[in-house]
């Protein structure tokens, strides 16, 4: 890699030059055009419609979906960039209202088709291509789909109900600011500079910024439960009682097209195997000279190795490190950076923690960091860009059919930062940061694995306790007692951690995300076992998961690289694993 990448902010100028540019106001006004275009189609829809004006019509539809998606996402990732600024507030405001106006407009066509008798939606989609799953997967929601009255009703709705909702919690809390002294000066900090203290070697530094992260989101604490007690009434007013989910998990695996039992048996098998990680807790313990591991202290670094890497470097890192897998994955990773599609700052206002934003098939996705140079900072790079891999790898499928269901998104990812660390072991000759590194592949699969997944518990419980009206510090009170089931006697955990899950985005924003990182996780522990043992013959079955993006389901594509994920035992060798790891860990000598 030739080219030293520094950090700055992404431009979005593939999309549109700015929110009131005339690119964006065509753009606009092009999609208002076709919605037009296409409501003439809805008397063309009839059972025998032929297979050649079917897919005219359904191509007619991605055209519309493809510039809506271009729209909004330029409206989202501006905001992302600075959430607090009002004109960036104000548009993304205007474009959620616009593009909910859109889809009901458009909303004839999935009803129809969600009602077409089975006979010849097998016949439409036989010739349907790579639309075929897409097609096949709508049709699951067919006896969880209203009158077309009552879907418009609800996507109104929402832009000023569950979404005006959530870009409220994202502008309070992205507003905060933490105050710690650090060598005696009091410093001002983003959330994200707050958290480098909590994974540092200075126990008390540890306590302290735990102390004032949840200082500060408890003094909101009331208000932000009661925002999360308003979404999880609207999830199941909307989910449970309008359309006749079992449960409210139930509408996020259709959503996923995993079935119900799988994520039982998933979630099931992490809560058995909690003692996996308290095992680590207490060996952890011995390695920081302390009788029991406060909660404060579950990411500690166990060696005074405070190594930094500066932007540059982690690029070429992250970039080598793929290039050593297959150097077409690492040609894809560096088009991020490219065609700057990447914003690495860390600035007030802007959006804490990472992700990767795939908007459409021709487009490289654009990805979020707040990088500061920790080892962490640069497995999140490899992450995220694993995730951008996944997407243009995929790149090839329809609008409807790139992007992986929640659950296989994951697997890019993950086993990108797995590809990271290994050569970082590789080149590391520090044994403080080699042990470091060591540590901190167990304290990663404790954040993916076991605390998503008491995360997606908590969830389950917290939205029967609303449905029974349970209080904001009934809900807190509740949250304790999923730390204390997930640390055991391992882990002392203090009082402030009550209001851990206001300060946890995705509970809010996508009820149940969560449990896609523990499936993504162990399914990525078991693949890249496969790849250590087999090496080159490997490569191609990992390949062909992640190009089929979202153009079968997760158990198809899983099935067809030999893996069954309605088996116990299978989710149960993701954590074998990891205590083998541990195993490993408890045979080195405590320094």
């Amino acid at each position: 890699m030739a080219t030293a990448y520094v950090q700055k902010r992404w431009s979005l100028s593939d999309l549109f030059s700015a929110h009131d540019g005339p690119d964006m106001q065509a753009a606009r006004a092009e999609l208002e055009k076709l919605a037009a275009a296409f409501e003439e189609r809805r008397s063309q829809l009839s059972p025998d419609i032929g297979t050649a004006q079917f897919l005219e019509i359904v191509r007619q539809l991605e055209e519309i979906n493809h510039l809506a998606y271009r729209i909004y996402a330029f409206a989202s990732l501006k905001f992302a960039a600075d959430t607090q600024d009002q004109v960036a507030q104000t548009f993304l405001g205007q474009v959620q209202q616009s593009m909910a106006q859109i889809e009901n407009r458009v909303l004839f066509f999935s009803l129809w088709w969600k009602g077409l008798d089975d006979e010849n939606a097998q016949r439409l989609m036989a010739a349907s291509g790579d639309y075929r799953y897409w097609l096949e997967e709508m049709r699951h929601f067919k006896p969880h789909t209203l009158s077309e009255p009552e879907e418009k009703i609800i996507n109104i709705k929402n832009t000023t109900g569950a979404n005006a909702l959530e870009n409220l919690y994202d502008s309070i809390t992205n507003r905060y600011v933490f105050r710690l002294t650090v060598d005696g000066e009091e410093k001002e900090l983003t959330r994200g500079e707050l958290m480098v203290f909590v994974r540092g070697y200075d126990a008390d530094l540890r306590a302290r910024a735990y102390q004032e992260l949840y200082r500060v989101y408890g003094q909101d604490g009331t208000i932000l439960g009661q925002i999360y007690q308003t979404l999880v009434r609207d999830w199941r007013n909307e989910q449970v009682d309008l359309r006749r989910f079992s449960s409210p998990i139930s509408a996020r695996n259709l959503r996923n097209d995993i079935p119900d039992d799988v994520v039982d048996t998933l979630l099931a098998v992490c809560e058995r195997n909690a003692p996996v990680f308290q095992r680590y807790f207490r060996l952890k313990a011995r390695w920081l000279g302390m009788e029991k591991l406060r909660r404060y202290d579950i990411y500690a670094a166990v060696a005074k190795a405070e190594k930094r890497y500066d932007f540059a470097s982690a690029a070429k890192m992250v970039f080598d490190s793929f290039a050593a897998f297959d150097s077409h994955v690492a040609e894809l990773a560096e088009r991020v950076f490219v065609e700057d599609h990447l914003d690495s700052e860390v600035r007030k206002g802007k959006r804490g923690g990472a992700f990767c934003a795939t908007v459409t098939p021709d487009l490289t996705p654009w990805v979020l960091l707040n990088y500061q140079g920790r080892p962490e900072d640069v497995a999140t790079m490899a992450h995220e860009l694993g995730h951008a891999i996944h997407s243009m790898l995929a790149e090839h499928h329809s609008l409807f059919t790139q992007q992986a269901s929640l659950p296989l998104a994951e697997t890019a990812s993950t086993f990108g930062e797995m590809m990271l660390i290994d050569r970082l072991l590789q080149q590391e000759d520090d044994e403080a940061v080699r042990r470091d590194l060591l540590f901190r592949q167990v304290d990663d699969a404790y954040a993916t694995i076991c605390r998503q997944a008491f995360f997606a518990l908590f969830e389950r419980q917290a939205h029967e306790m609303v449905q029974q009206g349970a209080s904001v510090d009934e809900l807190a009170q509740a949250y304790l007692a999923n730390l204390a089931a997930q640390f055991g006697e391992a882990v002392e955990v203090s009082d402030e951690f009550r209001w851990e899950w206001v300060s946890i985005p995705h509970i809010y924003q996508v009820p149940f995300y969560v449990y896609a990182y523990a499936f993504g996780q162990l399914l990525v522990l078991s693949l890249y076992q496969q790849y250590k043992a087999e090496g080159e013959s490997f490569k191609p079955r990992y390949l062909k998961i992640l190009s089929a993006g979202g153009s079968e389901s997760p158990a198809h594509i899983l099935a067809e690289a030999g893996i069954d994920i309605h088996s116990a035992d299978f989710w149960q060798g993701g954590f074998d694993v990891i205590s083998r790891m541990v195993d490993q860990l408890e045979a080195l000598p405590v320094t």
